[in-house]
């Protein structure tokens, strides 16, 4: 009986965060605590000639100078693979001061410990570095004849080129014809909390405290790195404040921590500065995206040519997977979508959220406007025309869909029908007003280990679930607690969710929206056999007013098991018993999305208005409408939470976030929150919500889909599109700017 899903509790975790009592990794207090500052390379390319640190380590309260002339070097390099995999997941397949080469601006070059965090800081500025400095390449314009096509990226999980049909007969098929390219300037993260890590040695144990999506991607990666047996490396991150996909992955630092800690012989926290977010924790890559659509006269495509072009590292074949919705959103019989990518002087790029689609369907979504305005149709029913009812790249139906529903209770909510097509027809003083939309879509991708889940009841009548994730701000804690009332028939109040800890069962990194639909399932699972294994002891128990009873005919509720005639509380059959508590363990295993005869995407519809100062080039979002078919909603008001985050950072990348490569020097050109620009609550319009539920019985045992990322795609392609309504320009990049106004 369902008395807790779906409600919409306030975070349990609320309280602790506004009140300053949540502890994060650089706050936890351990006795002798050092600090670690991290020195980053100040060219992009070329070798380290030599390192003084005399004066550094002359000043009082300095510990160590730690370069790559005397720290260890690691045991082993993982390959790079997605945090998904449940297995190590290094942030990129090369580890710093592991010799003296400088492969991009940033990397880090120097660690100094002291025993306070400004000792080590001003110790730091006293470090000459000398260099011998090669040409470097950071930029698409530098190296674009050097473009290559890989045959696979993401880690190698994805391919490099993605077919079906004859793109060619599709394209002379086609009435009209339309070809567009796309630029996006560089994203960065910026979560409140910079990546840290606290890293203490007990003998040959280590502890740390991580800010990480995964804990147990940092104790497998950590453990990999270090040579150190997996029993041997406990990782806690209790609370995280964000991440966005810079915790994703795990770079080098928790490494860096631990060797620090066990070089000077006492704990080391190792905390990133805001500059270091920008060059030491991945970012989203600058890029080129090319679209060709090909269609008849009424509206239904013939094709669609996607290729993107963005820039790598030396080292990984790594580029946001752009082209993973686009064959897929639309019925079209040809499709053809082709990765090439630079070899740079960068770290390698890395998920930044809605990894891929954010990029990949603005493209999409502003090309299928240009083509619903050349063929003087409605938007919206452009898209109907092309709507996919099945998986077009496998002919599988999907395990659910929802996205008319969502096109038709977005435009209605948002007051579509009122729209008069024609650009610059609506003003409003000397503003020119615009809406439009744009379809979103997100994969499903399930983890690939089975994930695990513990559930206790005591015999005062409360429970605890304990699962390893950490708690990034997505609200796990509180929904996972109505997971467990509701399998457990049991008052939310009296069940209590524990994580962020390597002791706890093991779960995979919560990327990718992966989190709500693998943990649930899990703790579904365990708190289901718990649930089970009670019943199954009372009608068996003669002690029990429930002996004889069948079990398919006792349910639970408020924590009480009954048939109807004889009832008997969790409790009272556990103090009868004389057991302080009970428990079970189990798992959830994931589906195999080219195993399935279905098709995985979660799907919604975005609109936006807009108002546009012609003479000043100003551009303000008036409000936005988002609909999404998520699959089943554990909690609707933290989901309407990630959901609207999502949409405000769709906001940010169309209009603010942006940073370049100074070619010249081969750095960025913004690494401070002055200058990188991100939406604030200035910014911030009206956002509206709709949820669309369906079933969906083949995502996971509660039909959740996830909604971490589906409210940023398609956003930032809906303001595009009102842009090109509100004043007749069409503008193909990320962000649009006050002078691609003028």
């Amino acid at each position: 009986m369902t008395t807790a899903i779906g409600r919409p509790l306030d975070r349990v975790d609320g309280r602790p965060k506004v009140t300053g009592t949540a502890r994060y990794s650089a706050e936890i207090p351990v006795p002798g605590l050092a600090y670690a500052c991290v020195v980053g390379a100040r060219i992009a390319s070329g070798r380290i000639t030599s390192i003084d640190a005399s004066a550094a380590l002359d000043e009082e309260g300095v510990l160590a100078v730690l370069t790559h002339e005397n720290l260890p070097r690691i045991a082993s390099q993982p390959p790079l693979v997605p945090s998904l995999a449940g297995t190590a997941a290094p942030g990129q397949t090369f580890f710093p001061f592991q010799d003296d080469v400088v492969h991009y601006a940033g990397q880090q070059v120097a660690l100094v410990i002291g025993d306070t965090w400004e000792r080590a800081q001003h110790a730091a500025s006293l470090l000459r570095i000398t260099y011998a400095e090669e040409p470097s390449v950071t930029t698409i314009g530098q190296a674009r004849d050097q473009a290559y096509e890989p045959e696979a990226i993401f880690g190698g999980f994805l391919p490099g080129r993605i077919e079906r049909g004859d793109i060619d007969a599709g394209l002379e098929q086609a009435d009209v014809r339309l070809e567009s390219v796309f630029t996006y300037a560089a994203n960065h993260h910026n979560p409140l909390e910079p990546s840290a890590t606290t890293a203490q040695w007990d003998g040959d144990e280590l502890l740390l405290h991580d800010a990480t999506q995964g804990v147990n991607a940092t104790q497998l990666t950590v453990s990999r790195l270090l040579g150190l047996p997996l029993s041997k490396v406990r990782v806690i991150g209790h609370y995280v404040g964000g991440s966005f996909g810079s915790k994703a992955m795990v770079h080098s630092h928790p490494a860096l921590a631990a060797m620090a800690a066990r070089e000077v012989g006492r704990p080391v926290e190792l905390a990133l500065t805001r500059e270091q977010m920008f060059t030491s924790v991945g970012h989203r890559e600058e890029q080129e995206q090319h679209i060709t659509l090909g269609a008849t006269r009424d509206g239904r495509l013939t094709a669609i040519r996607h290729h993107k072009l963005s820039p790598t590292s030396h080292f990984d074949h790594w580029s946001e997977p752009s082209l993973g919705v686009s064959p897929q959103i639309y019925a079209c019989p040809a499709y053809e979508g082709v990765y090439r990518l630079i070899r740079a002087n960068t770290m390698t790029p890395t998920f930044t959220r809605a990894p891929g689609e954010a990029s990949g369907m603005f493209a999409l979504e502003c090309a299928m406007d240009e083509l619903a305005h050349q063929l003087g149709m409605d938007p919206i029913e452009l898209r109907l025309r092309n709507f996919a009812d099945v998986n077009p790249m496998s002919g599988h139906p999907w395990s659910s869909n929802g996205l008319k529903e969502c096109y038709e209770r977005g435009a209605a909510r948002f007051g579509w029908q009122n729209r008069d097509p024609a650009p610059r027809s609506r003003r409003d003083g000397n503003w020119l007003l615009g809406t439009g939309m744009a379809t979103a879509g997100y994969p499903i991708n399930p983890p690939i280990n089975p994930q695990r889940a513990r559930a206790r009841l005591y015999a005062d009548g409360t429970a605890v679930i304990q699962v390893g994730t950490p708690e990034f701000g997505t609200g796990v804690a509180t929904v996972m607690a109505q997971v467990a009332s509701d399998a457990l028939g049991m008052r939310v109040e009296d069940c209590r969710f524990e994580h962020g800890d390597t002791d706890l069962p093991s779960s995979a990194s919560a990327v990718a929206s992966s989190g709500a639909g693998m943990i649930s399932g899990a703790v579904h699972n365990a708190a289901t056999a718990l649930r089970e294994q009670f019943v199954e002891r009372a009608v068996t128990d003669q002690g029990s007013p429930l002996h004889g009873a069948h079990p398919g005919d006792v349910v639970v509720r408020d924590g009480v098991m009954t048939d109807g005639a004889a009832s008997e509380s969790y409790e009272d059959f556990l103090q009868r018993t004389m057991q302080p508590d009970a428990e079970t363990t189990s798992a959830w295993n994931p589906f195999d999305p080219t195993q399935i005869p279905y098709g995985v995407l979660t799907f919604g519809a975005q609109f936006a208005e807009v108002a546009v100062d012609p003479e000043l080039g100003l551009i303000r979002v008036r409000r936005m409408v988002g609909a999404f078919a998520p699959g089943r909603v554990l909690n609707p008001k933290t989901a309407s939470s990630q959901l609207m985050g999502g949409m405000l950072w769709g906001l940010g990348q169309a209009l603010l976030e942006a940073n370049y490569m100074q070619p010249d020097t081969g750095r960025w050109a913004n690494s401070n929150l002055g200058e990188y620009l991100v939406a604030v609550n200035a910014d911030a319009p009206d956002v509206e919500i709709e949820l669309v539920e369906v079933e969906d019985h083949v995502v996971n045992p509660l039909g959740v889909k996830g909604v971490g990322e589906i409210g940023q795609v398609g956003a930032s392609a809906a303001i595009a599109n009102a842009i090109h309504h509100a004043t007749g320009r069409r503008v193909r990049k990320m962000p649009i700017t006050i002078e691609d106004m003028l």
